[in-house]
């Protein structure tokens, strides 16, 4: 329908801005429109410190990113014009004092993979084995660990110490994450406190935040990242600042909370986002929260402030289909919270499940928008797992919204059998303005 669509209205322009070159969804909340401030800008690469590859896919090795990482710096990669996937081996490990700042580049076109089975991603300032460089390493400035542009496949946690962070462990220092992508990584699937199936964080300089920006968590069922808690951020006293990004179909599969109910192993909160500990923050603007699941608490959002000192705020964010199977706070489907006062909203929408206002909005406009290739107008909406959808009789056409990619598909006969892929709904209904 792109072609028979897309092209009447303009949007065309959207959906190539958006365009990726691999099956997977893209970087970041489409929808989103927060302005980034500098500190959480991405870092200028233009004059490299050290190069992963020598233009070849053959030259970019797992021993090669090991051993990049080791040496710090301004880190790119050069592995030929097409996309890689380049699966490790070990654990790539950041050496504290090869800093003190640190930025790996995947150029939008590199995959790092843990292959199931190896964790992706190393640094702690805490860790004698990476070296001290201070001695008060839980409040160090240093290193200064900025992921861009990077894809994290099928890393893997299990059975680690320290627990966590499937694809990327942190403590220490600063970090931040921007146009990153967390896809299949996975830690320990039941623990009280363990978690991040794609990132943990722990002990930041001055508690300052960790920023996230424009980056996609899961996104698809078969591309989900799952975790006893937090399937795709998990902490303990750090603040976060997650900004125009995705987290979609990320589990928290524990068993019991915390701490673990007698019997149980524990776990199973924040199918999204886990925080805990005592004096945190946590922002989200303009990210897009959906499909996420909890077994215990928090379907998107477990946020335990100890102290009861940490705030929660959403600005121009949307949380729905979050499903909490054991406990939320009463009023915000998707989030269990315990800190100053009630989570803050602006311009915010938290629904339980997709919420079918907004998508019989869109089938309204485009009706109105493409009457030919949708008539007559004012269907009724329909459900068939995974679309809701309307049928249009008299242009034998289907529009539809699937809960599975949040994609939006149209069917008719001059798209043969199969649902053509319009691209994500949150697009399309910023475009309609619903």
């Amino acid at each position: 329908m792109t072609h028979y669509l897309i092209g009447l209205s303009g949007i065309a322009l959207l959906a190539s801005h958006f365009a990726v070159a691999d099956s997977f969804p893209p970087a970041g909340n489409p929808a989103g429109r927060c302005p980034i401030p500098a500190e959480a800008a991405a870092e200028d690469v233009s004059k490299p410190s050290n190069v992963i590859g020598n233009g070849t896919p053959a030259s970019c090795t797992s021993d090669a990113v090991v051993s990049a990482v080791a040496k710090g710096g301004v880190i790119t990669f050069d592995c030929g014009p097409e996309p890689i996937t380049i699966t490790l081996n070990r654990t790539a490990k950041i050496f504290n004092n090869t800093g003190p700042k640190i930025v790996i580049d995947g150029g939008g076109k590199v995959s790092l993979s843990g292959g199931g089975n190896t964790r992706i991603l190393y640094m702690n300032t805490c860790d004698q084995a990476q070296v001290w460089t201070t001695p008060h390493c839980d409040n160090q400035d240093h290193p200064q660990l900025t992921v861009q542009n990077l894809t994290f496949l099928d890393g893997n946690a299990k059975g680690q110490n320290p627990d966590g962070g499937g694809a990327i462990w942190v403590r220490g220092g600063r970090f931040k994450l921007i146009n990153s992508r967390f896809f299949r990584n996975q830690c320990d699937d039941t623990g009280p406190d363990v978690g991040g199936a794609a990132v943990r964080v722990f002990s930041q300089y001055q508690n300052l935040p960790v920023y996230v920006v424009n980056s996609t968590f899961g996104g698809r069922k078969d591309l989900a990242n799952r975790c006893a808690n937090g399937g795709g951020l998990s902490s303990i006293g750090v603040s976060f600042s997650v900004l125009n990004s995705l987290f979609s179909h990320n589990q928290a599969t524990g068993v019991g909370a915390n701490p673990a109910r007698s019997g149980t192993p524990g776990g199973g909160s924040g199918g999204a986002i886990y925080n805990d500990g005592n004096t945190f923050n946590l922002q989200l603007c303009g990210s897009d929260l959906n499909h996420n699941t909890a077994n215990e608490g928090g379907g998107a959002i477990f946020f335990v402030s100890n102290d009861r000192s940490g705030t929660l705020s959403l600005d121009q964010s949307d949380l729905s289909a979050n499903p909490s199977a054991g406990f939320e706070t009463s009023g915000y489907p998707g989030i269990f919270f315990l800190g100053q006062g009630t989570p803050r909203l602006t311009a915010s929408h938290l629904s339980k499940g997709l919420p079918t206002t907004t998508m019989d909005c869109l089938f309204s406009w485009a009706e109105r928008t493409y009457p030919t290739h949708l008539s007559p107008a004012g269907a009724a909406a329909l459900s068939s797992a995974p679309y809701y959808f309307r049928h249009y009789a008299g242009s034998g056409s289907y529009l539809g919204i699937s809960t599975d990619d949040g994609h939006l598909y149209y069917l008719s006969a001059s798209t043969g059998p199969q649902p053509f892929d319009l691209g994500a709904y949150a697009i399309w209904r910023l475009t309609a303005g619903c």
